[in-house]
C-alpha cells in the first residue's frame, strides 16, 4: 500500500514532441458481425429511423465520439465477401451463408449504404478488400467502382446505382488476419505477401491516390509473429503504407494489478512492430518509413461462453455483445494513452468495433441507445486528443504483478493543442488502495489554468452500465489547480482522469 503522501511528477514542455497526432488515430470498426449493422446502425421501422433505415439515435452518439474513421465490411467478414452482392436494387441482392460467423447475410446493406451512413456520422472509411476467396482482380474492380470518377465500367456501374460522385476513399485494408488458420482462404507469409503486392500494385493504378494496409499478425502470440511482418514487408514495402496490428484482452485470472499492465505489452508490441519495419526498411536501403495501423484493438472476453451457443445461419444474431465493467475503461484508457505515446508511427487505430459487438455503444431493439462504461475514455481522448503528442518526462512509484515488473501507478499522457491553446493530460491512477498525488511541471505553458478535471471512477470494478441505468459515468469534480507554473492534482484510486488546461 502506498501512502497517500507519495506523489508522482511531470514535467511538460511544449518543444518535447512525439508528433502531430493523426485523427485516424480514433477510428473504430463495424464488421457484418452480430447485430453491429442490423439492429445496430441499421433498424428500418425503429423509431429514429431516418429514410434510410439508419437509426438516428445511434448516429448521434457516434458523433459524440467524433469517430474520423470506420474499417468497413470486416473483419473475417470480409475473406469470405463478395462485393457485388451488395450493390445495386436491395430486392436482387443475394442472401449468402455467411462463413466467419456462420449466419446468413442478407446484404441490404452494402458498399454504397455504408458510405452513406459514414456521411451521417462524419467519418471515412477505411475500406477492407477480399484477399481470402477472391484476389487482385477483386480488389481493383471495387477501387474502380468507388473511386473513379465516371467512363468505365465499374465507375458507370456506381452512377447507374444512384452515385454519380465517386466515393474517394482514400484508405484501403488488404484483407484481414490472412495468418489466421480461422480465416478464410488462409495463407502463409509468402502467398500473402506475393497477393498483396500484386493487389496493391493493380489497386494504385486505378487511383494513386490511396493508402494501403498491409496484414500483420492476428496478434502478438501467433506462432508466427515477427517472421510474418518480416515476410510480408519484404513483398510489399514499396506498394503500402501502412502494417496492421491486432490484440485483444481480457481479465481472465481476476487480477486488477496484472490486467491494468496489460497495456505495458501493448507497448512493447508496438515497439516490436516497428523494430520489424525499421530492419526492412534497412534491408531494402529504403528512405521510405512504414506506418503502423491498430486496426483492431480492444478488451473482449465477457461473452466468449455465451457465443458457443448461437444457432447457426440465423440473421444478425447476438455475437461478441460484451458488457463491459468499469475496470474494463481503466485499461482501455491505459490503451489510448500507450498509442497516444506512439503518435510519430501509429497513424491509424480502430476500436473494434463501435455499436453492440464488442462496443461502447449498444442498442435495444425497437428501445434506446446506451453508452458502455468504455465509452467514456475513448470519447474524451478522441475530443480532447487532437493537436501534438507531447512527450512528458514522469516519475511514479511502481508496483509488481503476475507478468509484469516496475509498473508505474501513473499511466499518463499529454496532447497540446497549438490552434486552440489547450493543453489536456490523460491519466490513469493504478493504485488499488489510494489517491495519488500528482504535481505536473507546466511551467513554459504560461497562464494555463485548468479548465476542467474529469474524472472516471467507482467503488465498484465490476460495475457495469445497461439500458437501465449508468453508474458508471465521468464527473467534473477533480481537483486539478494550478500555481506558479505546478498543476497539483488528486487522481483518485482506479481512476481515469482528464486534466484540461487552457489559458
Amino acid at each position: 500500500m502506498i501512502p497517500l503522501s507519495q506523489k508522482a511528477k511531470m514535467i511538460i514542455e511544449k518543444d518535447f514532441k512525439v508528433a502531430e497526432i493523426d485523427k485516424r488515430i480514433y477510428g473504430s470498426f463495424i464488421e457484418h458481425l452480430g447485430r453491429a449493422v442490423y439492429g445496430g446502425v441499421y433498424e428500418p421501422g425503429h423509431p429514429s429511423a431516418d429514410e434510410q433505415g439508419f437509426r438516428k439515435d445511434v448516429i448521434g452518439l457516434i458523433k459524440e465520439l467524433k469517430v474520423p474513421i470506420i474499417r468497413y465490411p470486416g473483419g473475417n467478414f470480409v475473406s469470405g465477401y463478395n462485393w457485388e452482392d451488395g450493390v445495386g436494387p436491395i430486392a436482387e441482392r443475394p442472401k449468402r451463408l455467411e462463413l466467419a460467423w456462420r449466419t446468413t447475410e442478407t446484404n441490404e446493406i452494402g458498399t454504397n449504404e455504408f458510405m452513406d451512413f459514414a456521411k451521417k456520422v462524419d467519418a471515412e472509411v477505411n475500406m477492407a478488400v477480399n484477399l481470402g476467396t477472391r484476389g487482385i482482380d477483386a480488389a481493383r474492380n471495387l477501387v474502380e467502382y468507388c473511386n473513379h470518377p465516371g467512363g468505365s465500367y465499374y465507375s458507370d456501374l456506381r452512377i447507374s446505382h444512384g452515385y454519380k460522385e465517386p466515393h474517394k476513399i482514400k484508405t484501403w485494408c488488404l484483407g484481414n488476419e490472412m495468418d489466421g488458420p480461422w480465416q478464410i482462404g488462409h495463407k502463409t507469409a509468402a502467398e500473402y505477401g506475393r497477393i498483396a503486392q500484386e493487389a496493391a500494385k493493380v489497386m494504385k493504378w486505378v487511383d494513386p491516390s490511396i493508402e494501403l494496409v498491409a496484414c500483420g499478425s492476428s496478434n502478438r502470440s501467433m506462432p508466427t509473429f515477427a517472421e510474418w511482418e518480416a515476410t510480408v514487408l519484404d513483398y510489399t514495402y514499396d506498394h503500402v503504407e501502412f502494417i496492421s496490428l491486432h490484440q485483444y484482452y481480457g481479465n481472465y485470472d481476476n487480477d486488477i494489478g496484472n490486467y491494468l499492465a496489460l497495456s505495458l505489452e501493448m507497448d512493447d508490441f508496438i515497439r516490436s512492430v516497428i523494430s520489424i519495419a525499421d530492419y526492412i526498411k534497412a534491408k531494402k536501403r529504403s528512405k521510405k518509413s512504414i506506418y503502423l495501423s491498430f486496426d483492431e484493438w480492444n478488451v473482449w472476453y465477457h461473452s466468449k461462453e455465451a457465443d458457443k451457443r448461437i444457432e447457426p445461419w440465423t440473421v444478425a444474431p447476438p455475437q461478441l455483445e460484451d458488457i463491459y465493467n468499469f475496470e474494463d475503461a481503466l485499461l482501455v484508457g491505459c490503451m489510448l494513452i500507450t498509442m497516444l505515446k506512439h503518435a510519430d508511427r501509429l497513424k491509424i487505430a480502430c476500436l473494434a468495433q463501435l455499436v453492440n459487438v464488442i462496443a461502447p455503444i449498444m442498442t435495444e431493439a425497437n428501445g434506446p441507445a446506451w453508452k458502455q462504461t468504455i465509452f467514456y475514455p475513448y470519447m474524451h481522448t478522441s475530443i480532447y486528443g487532437r493537436g501534438v503528442a507531447l512527450n512528458p518526462i514522469i516519475s511514479s512509484p511502481k508496483y509488481d504483478s503476475k507478468d509484469f515488473t516496475d509498473i508505474p501507478f501513473l499511466e499518463s499522457t499529454a496532447v497540446y493543442n497549438e490552434e486552440t491553446e489547450e493543453l489536456t493530460i490523460f491519466a490513469v491512477n493504478r493504485d488499488q488502495e489510494e489517491g495519488l498525488q500528482l504535481e505536473c511541471d507546466i511551467r513554459n505553458f504560461d497562464g494555463y489554468k485548468v479548465v476542467e478535471h474529469i474524472v472516471l471512477e467507482n467503488p465498484d470494478l465490476k460495475r457495469t452500465n445497461s439500458v437501465q441505468a449508468q453508474p458508471v459515468a465521468p464527473h467534473s469534480k477533480g481537483d486539478a489547480s494550478v500555481e506558479n507554473g505546478k498543476v497539483s492534482a488528486l487522481l483518485p484510486k482506479l481512476s481515469w482522469n482528464v486534466i484540461r488546461l487552457g489559458k
